[in-house]
């Protein structure tokens, strides 16, 4: 029998050779595999760094136990580690890599030992490095410098990468697309544990933005390439600006008509020192459509639904369907309807403008009103950035009223504008963050129906306390002004109570008057703060309380206030935490002696 070293000790056959070939094949795979530990002997403030570039760790986090793998992965590590004390500025450290007490690097891969137990790896550091000399030259302006590459400064690799990225970028920002490190000069002085590092850029000529072009592989499209270029809305002619083309990429995603979408630049410069684009686009799905479900014990169960097409005339423009029934069993008056069109077409007369088209016929029967509408408006968004967007509309609305004050018909031309700012780092679950949306709706009369403005607000903020409490905090006002209470729609009105306001409080149970005479007011405010708690994975818990106000007046003069306050449960998904809250009412008559149940999808704000 032949001897193999790297699987079986040796044996000597004495029966059949076919039997003898059988039994070695069968002791070769059922011979142990290694199960080895690292040890890292290295500074507690390096531990993490070291690890993390080690493949070693790699490797046995992996579960790998072939001992060729092993041995390879602690040779590659001396580079490795090296490169991670580098970054730290440690430029005359010793890595010794030991298998099982033997050298790592004195190990044949040819001939590796039978099993591994143990990897250690042991670094002396030696002194920190600091700069002598830190240039990046030459450089547009001073204050593109980098911080912490100075004289005097702790010297590391990473420090230098990023001084010369940063070098390069501000050329970049002031239109050389093409700059680049061209000579760099590094050299440690270990007798005085110094680092000079030099890097010499050549910024290219200053360049303007040339003809953007379809990639041959997105010629297929279903959306026209005129309006991929639009909708993209490079500045063809203007100076260049790497940021013109992150903003390009963000405007195709937004449509929604694409699964992904990729600014390139092109490698050569164009005539007149222009720089070309190419444009690569995916195509998403043109439909979709979704389903939702909430359920209050007051509120009773409301249903939406909505389906849209991404892409409807080949332009990327965007046509949606949502209806909704809502009240279903519940304790507020009937079941409301409402059925919703609307039809957006970005990069309307500029790439981050957007025209909305939507129609809408609703009726709701609420305990005080029962109200049948129709609207039509046409509007537009203006997206400022990714934070601040303003928008504005022309509607016109019809709608016929039955509540205290008879029945009667409203005739209106709308006006609104409005602005919506949102920083939080999630929209259906946030943890930190900041969302503001603000709105003033001129409404004038048409056939005897009063003028006046209605103005609300919603502001909510949200801090994050350590890794498991998120405090969360919003605040509602609203008024109409002009109208008295009796020339008001009656929609156009404030209530508070229910899901939306004060949980705990019976929905609407807060208004103007008492009884049949009872309307919504002409001023409302809200006030709600919730503490959320991770208690594991999946799994949160939350407690809150809700105040909300209603006045007659517009000026939030002699009204009253109400108050909820109850506790809840989250179970995260992938769409958004499931949401299960208990509330009782804290003020009025039936104070702690009620609860109501609210389930939905997403945080309660």
């Amino acid at each position: 029998m032949p001897r193999d070293t790297a699987l079986m000790p040796f044996v000597r056959c004495a029966l059949a050779p076919g039997f003898c070939l059988t039994a070695c094949l069968s002791l070769a795979l059922s011979a142990p595999l290694s199960a080895a530990e690292l040890k890292l002997t290295a500074p507690d403030d390096l531990r993490d760094d070291l690890l993390s570039a080690s493949l070693t760790q790699t490797a046995l986090d992996e579960g790998e136990t072939d001992v060729q793998d092993l041995i390879a992965a602690a040779q590659a590590d001396y580079r490795r580690v090296l490169a991670a004390l580098y970054e730290q500025g440690y430029f005359s450290a010793e890595v010794n890599i030991r298998v099982d007490g033997r050298e790592a690097a004195r190990l044949s891969a040819l001939q590796p030992p039978a099993v591994v137990n143990r990897i250690e790896i042991t670094v002396d550091t030696g002194p920190a490095f600091t700069f002598g000399q830190a240039e990046v030259a030459p450089l547009p302006s001073s204050d593109t410098l980098t911080e912490g590459f100075t004289t005097g400064a702790r010297a590391g690799t990473a420090v230098m990468r990023e001084a010369a990225q940063d070098g390069v970028e501000a050329w970049r920002q002031s239109g050389h697309a093409k700059a680049a490190v061209t000579a760099q000069t590094i050299t440690a002085d270990h007798a005085r544990n110094q680092v000079d590092a030099a890097f010499r850029i050549t910024p290219g000529p200053r360049l303007s933005f040339g003809p953007s072009r379809i990639a041959a592989n997105s010629a297929d499209s279903a959306v026209r390439p005129e309006r991929i270029r639009a909708i993209a809305g490079l500045p063809e002619g203007k100076t260049y600006d790497p940021d013109e083309i992150d903003k390009a990429e963000r405007r195709l995603r937004r449509t929604g008509a694409f699964r992904a979408a990729n600014v390139t630049e092109d490698e050569a410069i164009g005539p007149n020192d222009t720089l070309g684009t190419v444009i690569e686009v995916e195509d998403a799905k043109p439909r979709r459509f979704g389903a939702g479900a909430e359920i209050s014990t007051t509120e009773g169960l409301r249903l939406t639904g909505y389906w849209l097409h991404r892409n409807f005339f080949g332009g990327a423009e965007r046509l949606r369907f949502d209806a909704e029934v809502a009240g279903i069993g519940g304790q507020t008056g009937g079941i409301d309807y409402s059925l919703a069109a609307t039809l957006t077409r970005p990069a309307f007369r500029h790439p981050d403008a957007q025209l909305t088209l939507r129609a809408l016929v609703a009726r709701e029967d609420e305990p005080t009103y029962l109200t049948d509408q129709v609207e039509l408006g046409v509007g537009v968004d203006r997206i400022i950035n990714d934070k601040l967007t303003l928008r504005s509309e022309l509607g016109f609305r019809l709608a016929r009223t039955k509540d205290s004050f008879g029945t009667r018909e409203f005739r209106h031309v709308l006006l609104t504008g409005g602005a919506t700012w949102d920083n939080r780092d999630d929209s259906t679950d946030p943890r930190k963050g900041a969302f503001a949306e603000v709105e003033l709706m001129p409404f004038v009369g048409l056939s005897g129906s009063a003028t006046g403005l209605r103005a609300t607000a919603d502001l909510r903020g949200y801090r994050e306390i350590g890794q498991k409490i998120v405090l969360a905090g919003r605040m509602q006002a609203g008024s109409v002004i002009g109208p008295s209470i009796a020339s008001t729609p009656p929609d156009f009105l404030f209530y508070s109570g229910g899901g939306g306001t004060v949980r705990g409080q019976g929905y609407q149970s807060l208004g103007v008057g008492t009884g049949a005479a009872k309307t919504g007011g002409r001023s409302f405010a809200a006030l709600s703060a919730e503490v959320r708690g991770d208690v594991t994975g999946n799994i949160g818990a939350v407690a809150f309380v809700d105040y909300g106000y209603v006045a007659a007046s517009s000026q939030f003069a002699g009204g009253n206030w109400h108050g909820g306050a109850g506790i809840g449960v989250r179970y995260k998904t992938g769409i958004g935490p499931v949401r299960a809250d208990l509330a009782t009412p804290i003020t009025g008559p039936n104070a702690g002696r009620s609860v109501s149940l609210y389930v939905g999808i997403g945080q309660a704000f």
